[in-house]
């Protein structure tokens, strides 16, 4: 059984329908890109997931328990963490700080304060640092670091990469085999094709928010991927 299933998913800003009717699942320990071009609708999904936009609750299903419409803080006692597109980091806080926030509900888990050192170890040698004075790849691990210290079972990444020099997005994408080793899945929000398809097991491509395209990452084709993505 899949740990999450999205059904037939709609979703509204005011009178503007965003999503039409979007399927996905995730296995437990599984990463899933969604990929897909601005406004294609990728932000909408994880935003519907994660409890920010209001949705009929069978359409989003989490270990076989509908979970749609229900708030954000219900839904990291769940096991559901996000880390959100430009990090929202707190900036009076130090990045000690920002990353114990993350474990204020002490779900129990993998992920503790040394765990997450371990993982970022750059994190420890600026822990007492203000966290608005880390470059942006440091920022956007302190922003992994303080979702993994709610020990998710499911993690939601939107737009890890953005504005981010290659060589830290690899190091950051590097990361993931450890956090799915502890059996957390992921899904990834990326613009950057090859990063998420070589990152992730199964992709999803939004195009004017419907699935214009799935499989196995491997196993799609550059055309398929561009037909998908541009809808040519």
């Amino acid at each position: 059984m899949a740990l999450l299933e999205v059904k037939g998913l709609t979703a509204f800003y005011g009178d503007f329908q965003a999503l039409y009717g979007v399927d996905l699942s995730v296995a437990a320990g599984e990463v899933v890109a969604v990929i897909g071009a601005n406004g294609a609708g990728k932000s909408t999904l994880l935003s519907s997931i994660v409890g920010w936009l209001k949705v009929e609750p069978q359409m989003v299903v989490f270990d076989g328990e509908p979970i749609g419409g229900l708030a954000s803080a219900k839904l990291v006692r769940h096991g559901i963490t996000m880390v959100p597109e430009g990090r929202r980091l707190f900036p009076s806080l130090t990045v000690e700080e920002n990353v114990l926030i993350g474990g204020q509900l002490k779900r129990s888990g993998p992920w503790t304060l040394d765990r997450v050192y371990d993982l970022f170890p750059m994190l420890a040698e600026r822990r007492q640092q203000a966290s608005m004075s880390l470059s942006g790849g440091q920022q956007q691990m302190v922003a992994i670091a303080r979702a993994l210290m709610s020990n998710p079972r499911l993690l939601l990444c939107d737009e890890i990469s953005l504005g981010l020099a290659p060589i830290v997005v690899r190091e950051i994408y590097s990361r993931l085999p450890v956090i799915t080793g502890e059996g957390t899945a992921v899904v990834i929000v990326e613009q950057d094709i090859m990063q998420a398809l070589s990152s992730s097991a199964r992709c999803y491509c939004l195009q004017e928010g419907r699935v214009s395209l799935e499989g196995a990452s491997a196993s799609l084709g550059r055309d398929a991927v561009k037909a998908a993505y541009f809808g040519v």
